[in-house]
């Protein structure tokens, strides 16, 4: 998985994978994606002024998508794994069990499989990243690769925004992948990051989707984001 830069949504129980199509991008025909759509739930269930509810939930036209800068994803980013492994998350999870198709118990294996990271905070200034790994730091800058739009089984689509590293430490990914439902420049209210040395091979992580939101905000606070969504 992407945490430890060797390797990079996917079912981990009664779950149903979305599966990907070659798709057309403004690179080329690179995109072969599985994506996740958060156990099932609509995406306008997370809404975070990412558009409209149906652009949120994959469905928009070519003529819609825009390039994108990291100005979208600037600043200092926590990630969300530890709050579910030490229980913070766990109003989140029964909340999801309410209406949702799994137990409670069942939403946190999914999500234990799909925000397990040891990089537990990542900063982006200008074009540069700075990731946060068990006690050490590394980096690298990155410039615009382009996006992949990824077509899936069910017909909606997704874009992912992709840079690549130009200079940097050793340990620092030579991709990282941003997908956050927007498909034109916004200010990012949380993201998922992809990153790893293997564009294409990116492109196919299901299962593993190590989620970010702004460090300032406090464990009660993200808790009653992912509740109001």
């Amino acid at each position: 998985m992407p945490q430890t830069l060797s390797t990079c949504l996917g079912a981990v129980v009664l779950v149903s994978l979305l599966t990907a199509t070659p798709a057309l991008s403004e690179q080329g025909d690179h995109a072969h994606d599985h994506d996740h759509d958060h156990a099932g739930e609509s995406h306008a269930e997370h809404g975070h002024d990412h558009g409209s509810d149906a652009i949120y939930n994959g469905y928009f036209e070519d003529s819609q998508i825009e390039d994108r800068t990291l100005a979208d994803w600037q600043g200092d980013w926590q990630s969300v794994y530890p709050y579910l492994m030490d229980g913070t998350l766990a109003p989140v999870m029964a909340h999801k069990a309410e209406t949702g198709a799994m137990s409670a118990e069942e939403y946190r294996a999914y999500y234990e499989t799909g925000y397990a990271t040891d990089v537990d905070r990542i900063v982006i200034d200008g074009d540069s990243f700075t990731f946060f790994e068990e006690g050490a730091d590394y980096g690298g800058t990155y410039a615009y690769d382009g996006y992949e739009v990824l077509t899936y089984e069910k017909g909606n689509r997704g874009v992912r925004y992709i840079f690549a590293k130009d200079e940097g430490d050793p340990e620092a990914p030579d991709f990282v992948q941003f997908s956050d439902h927007a498909i034109a420049p916004t200010d990012a209210g949380h993201y998922h990051l992809y990153w790893g040395d293997d564009r294409a091979a990116l492109l196919e992580e299901v299962t593993n989707w190590p989620t970010y939101y702004p460090s300032d905000m406090s464990d009660r606070e993200i808790v009653d984001e992912m509740i109001a969504h």
